[in-house]
C-alpha cells in the first residue's frame, strides 16, 4: 500500500520514522513518500520537503513567513494529489496538517489517520470539529487523552508512547557505557549538567543563555548542550562564547544516561527526561512572562505544561515559565535537586509513576497494526 505521512520537527521526524518501519514489517510492499526529516528518509521513501523549510513558530513567525507556508501546503496538496496514496498520516503539527485533513477529506476522498493527536486537551477545544469532519482514525500517545475525546464523543485508540519505545529500545540495543560516551564526545570525567534547550532556534534564542548562566553558578557540574538536528554548532556558540560549555549532536540519549541533572524546555525532552529518570527543572522562557502566566491559569484547560505532570495529573517537576522563568528561581530549584537526596528521590519516585502510566513500549507496532487492519477492512 501507499502510505503518504506529514510531520513538521524533530519530533515527529522520529516517531514517524518508527511507525514507518513498524509499517513496513507488516506490508511489504509499504511504499511511502512524506514531508518530514533525516530520520524518516533514513526508513525508506522519497523525502518531498525537509521540515526545517515548515518549522515557524508563535503568531508573528508565522505571519512573517506566511507566503512560503502557503506555498509549502500548495505543494503538499498537489503532491499527494498525484500520488493518490491509499492513507494519509498526520503527525501532530495541527496549524498545518488539520488543514491538510480538510482538503484530503474533502477534494481527494482519502482515508486521513492522525498520530499523535494535538493538544486540544490544554486549549484549542474548537477544533474537535475538524477532527470529527476530517481525520477517520485518531491514535494517542498520552493515557488520560481517551477519556477526554470520550467526553466529546470522539472516539479514538491509545496506543501507548512513542518515547517509551524509542528509550526502551535504546537502553536495549544501543546503550553506552560512561567513559566510551566521555571519550567520543571529548568530555571530561566529572558530573553531567544536561542543557536541552529546544529544537527550534527561537527556542534556543530565548531559553539557552539564562540556561548558561546558570550552569556557571554550578562548578561542579559540566554543562552538555544537546544540539537539536539541523541547527548550525556555530548558532549555539553564539550563545556560549568563553563559557566551558560543550555541545552534542545526534547523542541526546547517552547524554541524558549519564547526566546527574538537566534543564529543559517544555515538550517531549521533559518526558525523555524522566523516562532516563534524571532529576530535571523545566524552564520556558516566553515573551511577557507575567501576562503568559495570567492567561495560562484563567483561559488554558490544565494547570500544567510538561508532559511529565500531565501524565501523573499532579506537580513532580517544577515548570518555571512565564513570570517565574528566571535565573535566580532556575538555579534555585537546581540546587534542590543536586543537594536535597529527599526531594531528588521524591521526583524519581515520581518519574517511575509516570513510567508505570505510560504502559509498555510497543506504540509504533500497534498505531501500524490498527492502521493496516483499517485500510483492509
Amino acid at each position: 500500500m501507499k502510505y503518504y505521512l506529514i510531520a513538521g520537527e524533530a519530533s515527529g521526524d522520529l516517531h514517524a520514522s518508527n511507525l514507518m518501519m513498524a509499517l513496513k514489517a507488516i506490508d511489504k510492499e509499504a511504499d511511502f513518500r512524506f514531508l518530514g526529516g533525516d530520520l524518516m528518509r533514513s526508513a525508506g521513501g522519497t523525502l518531498v520537503k525537509h521540515y526545517r523549510e515548515m518549522a515557524f513558530m508563535g503568531f508573528i513567525p508565522v505571519l512573517l513567513h506566511l507566503r512560503t507556508i502557503l506555498k509549502n501546503m500548495k505543494t503538499c496538496e498537489e503532491d499527494i494529489r498525484r500520488y493518490r496514496p491509499d492513507v494519509v498520516i498526520l503527525v501532530d503539527y495541527p496549524g498545518f496538517n488539520l488543514k491538510i485533513a480538510k482538503f484530503v477529506h474533502t477534494e481527494l476522498g482519502i482515508p486521513v489517520h492522525y498520530y499523535i493527536s494535538p493538544k486540544i486537551w490544554a486549549w484549542k477545544r474548537y477544533r474537535i470539529k475538524a477532527f470529527r469532519k476530517y481525520v477517520d482514525r485518531m491514535y494517542c500517545i498520552l493515557p488520560f487523552e481517551p477519556a477526554f475525546f470520550e467526553k466529546l464523543h470522539y472516539p479514538v485508540d491509545y496506543v501507548g508512547n512513542p518515547s517509551v519505545d524509542s528509550v526502551s529500545d535504546y537502553k536495549e540495543k544501543r546503550a553506552v557505557p560512561r567513559e566510551t560516551f566521555l571519550r567520543e564526545a571529548g568530555l571530561p570525567d566529572k558530573p553531567i549538567l544536561a542543557l536541552l534547550a529546544g529544537s527550534r532556534r527561537q527556542e534556543i534564542k530565548d531559553n539557552l543563555p539564562t540556561m548558561l548562566k546558570v550552569a556557571s553558578a554550578y562548578p561542579d557540574y559540566q554543562p552538555v548542550i544537546a544540539g537539536a538536528p539541523g541547527i548550525d554548532p556555530a548558532y549555539y556558540r553564539r550563545y556560549i562564547g568563553s563559557r566551558p560549555a560543550r555541545i552534542v549532536f545526534g547523542k541526546t540519549y547517552p547524554l541524558l544516561q549519564h547526566s546527574e541533572a538537566a534543564l529543559v524546555t517544555s515538550g517531549t525532552a521533559t518526558l525523555e527526561t524522566a523516562l532516563f529518570r534524571v532529576p530535571q527543572v523545566v524552564c520556558y522562557y516566553v515573551t511577557a512572562g507575567p501576562l503568559v502566566s495570567f492567561i495560562f491559569k484563567h483561559f488554558f484547560h490544565t494547570p500544567y505544561i510538561s508532559l511529565v505532570n500531565l501524565i501523573a495529573g499532579r506537580e513532580i517537576v517544577q515548570e518555571l515559565f512565564g513570570a517565574r522563568f528566571s535565573e535566580r528561581e532556575i538555579s534555585e530549584e537546581l540546587a534542590r535537586i543536586s543537594r536535597d537526596s529527599a526531594y531528588r528521590q521524591k521526583m524519581l519516585e515520581g518519574y517511575d509513576e509516570v513510567i508505570q502510566l505510560l504502559g509498555a513500549p510497543g506504540a509504533s507496532e500497534r498505531t501500524a497494526r490498527l492502521i493496516v487492519e483499517s485500510l483492509k477492512a
